[in-house]
């Protein structure tokens, strides 16, 4: 019987770099467009320079692009809200940098707080609002890059209709 271990007979993987995978230079799956938001949300530097506040309209600007995907910086200033809307083919992933949002979608309400991520398919229609006393930023990834945003009617509630007697 050999008692030679597996990495005695195999060696040392990290000793033999040409049976390992190069780094990516851009993410290709939902996990690794995950990373990079929260790699850019740990790091302030590469992005609270450039956050505007506007009471008029939401702000936002694209901070990168990769091949099939972009990353945009949103601000919300307190009772702004995105409506509710897909992102027609774009998969994405939200983080919230700083503040709280609030998503709404048609299976309930949730509280989003600095750190808090959503990631979501082709077709998730949300709607995504301030409703907050404080501003709040967050941090949009969409791939592929984001093309439409078609905006949806909320459902209607309505009362249901007087009965009417029946007649013989």
């Amino acid at each position: 019987m050999n008692s030679d271990s597996d990495l005695q007979i195999a060696g040392d993987i990290l000793e033999v770099p040409h049976l390992l995978q190069p780094p990516r230079e851009h993410p290709a799956t939902v996990a690794e467009f995950a990373g990079l938001a929260r790699s850019i949300a740990a790091d302030r530097s590469r992005w609270a320079h450039l956050v505007r506040y506007d009471a008029t309209t939401r702000w936002y600007h694209r901070l990168r692009t990769g091949p099939g995907y972009e990353v945009w910086l949103l601000s919300w200033v307190p009772g702004q809200g995105s409506g509710l809307h897909d992102h027609g083919r774009s998969s994405g992933v939200l983080t919230v940098l700083d503040g709280s949002l609030t998503e709404r979608t048609g299976r309930g309400t949730r509280a989003l707080e600095a750190g808090a991520q959503r990631v979501f398919a082709p077709g998730y229609v949300h709607e995504v609002v301030n409703d907050t006393l404080e501003p709040a930023v967050s941090l949009h990834v969409y791939f592929p890059g984001l093309t439409e945003m078609p905006m949806h009617t909320a459902p209607t509630c309505e009362a249901p209709a007087e009965p009417r007697p029946v007649t013989a």
